[in-house]
């Protein structure tokens, strides 16, 4: 499949949780590879929902408490370490303030942002990955939720949010359709057919756009 500029267009199907820390990895991983390949690809990545704990409080939680309840003391330090290591990696500081809660809302949101363009709502992606995982904002937190898609230039945030079955079904189906089948994020799919999941390095990515672009010509 080629795209208007004539070069192979490279489809990317993202299942992702706004509260996992190695879907962000991941994304800037993904943005690695693409950004080392632009020269012989364009790229179309869409944003489908997961919910890596679907009885999440609205309310939300202290973040640290959910974890250390979850892995125990010890595991969470050294999880905790690694990712800090790994956010550094990337250019960015790994903050474990703040709540954690149920993630409906954040995906009703990036669902919205998909029908104004894969580029919208991407940026919203990562604006709702950067409040969470480094400026400790609660996206259960409709507020911030407004800020991150006004920052980005997501219209109609603020109608979505005040009505709390607006777009349910809409994500439902999402997650049925791209993550229903799949036991953890990112999981990734390219052009329908290669999939990876976890926080893959870049090089790995490149070498499936290579797989899927040279299928493509078969």
């Amino acid at each position: 499949m080629a795209s208007n500029t004539g070069k192979r267009l490279i489809q990317i199907d993202v299942s992702s949780d706004t509260v996992c820390p190695w879907c962000f990895v991941g994304k800037k991983n993904l943005e690695k590879a693409m950004e080392q390949t632009m020269d012989k690809f364009d790229f179309e990545v869409r944003w489908h929902p997961f919910f890596l704990n679907p009885d999440a409080p609205k309310e939300g939680v202290k973040k640290s408490d959910f974890y250390k309840t979850k892995f125990g003391p010890v595991q969470f330090e050294r999880a905790t370490a690694r990712m800090t290591e790994m956010f550094r990696g990337l250019g960015f500081e790994y903050d474990m303030s703040g709540l954690i809660g149920n993630t409906m809302d954040s995906h009703r949101l990036i669902t919205l942002a998909g029908h104004q363009g894969c580029e919208k709502q991407n940026a919203l992606v990562e604006e709702l990955f950067v409040s969470y995982f480094c400026q400790g904002k609660y996206i259960g937190d409709r507020q911030v939720l407004v800020d991150a898609a006004r920052k980005v230039g997501v219209e109609g945030a603020e109608e979505l949010l005040k009505d709390p079955s607006k777009g349910v079904d809409e994500v439902k189906e999402e997650f049925s359709k791209y993550s229903s089948g799949i036991s953890g994020v990112p999981h990734f799919v390219i052009n329908g057919k290669y999939q990876l999941s976890g926080g893959q390095p870049s090089n790995i990515f490149m070498r499936a756009f290579e797989a899927a672009a040279k299928d493509g010509t078969e």
